[in-house]
């Protein structure tokens, strides 16, 4: 396996993507795409050996097994424990006789299958990942009974917290998980793996999986993604919480990562429950902190202005560092710019657009926090995108390794996305150009991009300190075997090493 040699070797993953992108071929095959060239299709001539792996060259010893193998602990905290149901969304959608909706749009929440359409037709054409809760119990059931009669239908291990937790694991960390889950999904946990919480009957999410170029009715998928629906009750009220909190003084982890949150937005809750939830998550989050524990939140897909707000006062203020992806950014963005939501951004942004909102983003809500008097100062940000990994960490903290976080960040996403821990370069391609500029402000500098040393970090100074900014393309999946749980495989693999 890939991972084995990397412990035996003692090689880190920076050396391992060099070589990748090294077998690419060069010059560049560049495409006219929205007035810009664009680097697309490229293939390389063989198939990446794990076994063989590209010899030292002198980098970084130890990698992701110094980081956790060494008794280190890694605490993963989260709420999305579950059973994913995975199954070829257009193959589901034609047989369940959905048809395209009339009226794309973002309902709270969905009530009857003319809701989901419609908010389907919103995020498809778009290829924008959404999560959403389905109201009727019965529909929902129904739906998910129909979906296991669709070729290929998968059940897996799902949650932001046992898909990180594993990740997690599975680089050498010690992981208390904070979920309830059955006794069936338990066996598909990490030994290295320990669950606070009461087994109970599963909550099942439904996952509708399509490919870029999808087609359903009028409707084109611009980029593979999925849209997830769910009908589930003890993650939303986050249940495991006051189990979890009472192992916290035992465990005193090196790392607290907080996901699963999503759960929440749109939840039918009574006034005031879904604030005092997350405020008692707070709680121990700061109880974390008081330990030394770095803080971590992976942020999702959020319609709910209010769930937003509410997160921003109890959640965000007290962590050191964030995760998101092209969607998100944008949606954090826009709520602390103008207050408002943003459902659908662009699919392929730009790497100076990302890392001009990743800069206004971390000087906002340092900003913000110093100005309240609240919360700690944020340290870092992560931002994984289709076309490339950006990792943002402030000089001087606690985060280190962050090249190696970046290129680690990147495998992940092909390894995830295609299914394979080896790296079949026959079945990946750069969509990032050969250069990109690291602002959008006039006189940019602009980097181009090296094969044979793929990751470009810089320093900056800024109002708020000076940080390190570090960029890697992506070998993007042609293959697609499964979007869902991209984010949360990608953010943990850049996490283990900056630990």
């Amino acid at each position: 396996m890939f991972d084995t040699w990397e412990k035996t070797r003692g090689e880190g993953d920076f050396d391992t993507f060099a070589y990748v992108i090294n077998t690419l071929p060069f010059p560049l095959r560049l495409v006219q795409r929205g007035g810009s060239c664009t680097a697309v299709g490229w293939a390389c001539p063989r198939l990446f050996d794990p076994k063989r792996g590209p010899g030292r060259r002198g980098g970084r010893r130890g990698g992701v097994f110094e980081s956790c193998g060494a008794g280190g602990r890694a605490w993963r905290w989260g709420l999305g424990g579950c059973q994913d149901v995975v199954v070829n969304g257009i193959d589901f959608l034609h047989k369940a006789g959905i048809l395209p909706g009339t009226d794309p749009g973002y309902p709270a929440f969905i009530k009857g299958e003319r809701d989901l359409a419609d908010s389907l037709a919103y995020y498809f054409p778009h290829g924008a990942a959404a999560e959403r809760y389905m109201e009727n119990k019965t529909l929902f059931q129904n739906l998910v009974q129909l979906s296991l009669e669709v070729s290929g239908t998968r059940r897996l291990l799902g949650g932001n917290a046992p898909v990180m937790a594993n990740r997690l694991a599975h680089e050498g960390c010690q992981v208390l998980l904070g979920a309830q889950l059955s006794h069936h999904l338990r066996k598909h946990l990490h030994k290295r793996v320990s669950v606070t919480g009461d087994p109970l009957q599963d909550d099942i999410h439904l996952i509708l999986e399509y490919p870029k170029g999808g087609k359903w009715g009028p409707y084109e998928a611009m980029r593979a993604n999925r849209f997830i629906v769910h009908n589930d009750v003890h993650n939303a009220v986050l249940s495991s919480l006051e189990d979890f909190h009472s192992r916290l003084e035992t465990f005193r982890p090196d790392l607290l990562v907080i996901g699963g949150l999503q759960m929440m937005d749109n939840f039918p809750f009574q006034p005031g429950e879904r604030l005092r939830r997350l405020q008692k998550l707070g709680a121990a989050m700061e109880v974390a902190t008081r330990q030394g524990t770095l803080v971590h939140f992976e942020l999702a897909s959020f319609a709910d202005r209010d769930t937003l707000k509410e997160l921003m006062e109890a959640v965000v203020p007290r962590a050191d560092s964030l995760g998101m992806n092209e969607q998100e950014l944008p949606n954090l963005h826009s709520l602390l710019q103008r207050g408002e939501v943003t459902l659908v951004a662009d699919a392929y942004p730009r790497v100076a657009t990302v890392l001009d909102e990743m800069r206004e983003v971390f000087s906002l809500l340092n900003q913000r926090h110093r100005r309240d008097g609240m919360g700690r100062r944020l340290s870092r940000l992560h931002v994984h995108t289709l076309a490339f990994q950006a990792i943002l960490t402030a000089q001087g903290s606690a985060w280190k390794n962050t090249m190696s976080a970046t290129a680690k960040a990147s495998l992940t996403a092909n390894r995830h996305v295609c299914g394979s821990v080896a790296i079949d370069c026959g079945k990946a391609r750069l969509i990032m150009d050969d250069s990109f500029a690291v602002s959008r402000k006039p006189q940019s500098r602009r980097i181009q991009l090296r094969p044979e040393r793929p990751v470009t970090c810089w320093h900056e100074d800024a109002s708020e300190g000076k940080y390190e900014v570090c960029v890697a393309p992506v070998l993007v999946c042609t293959d697609v075997y499964q979007t869902a749980g991209g984010g949360d495989n990608i953010s943990a693999a850049g996490l283990v090493l900056q630990i």
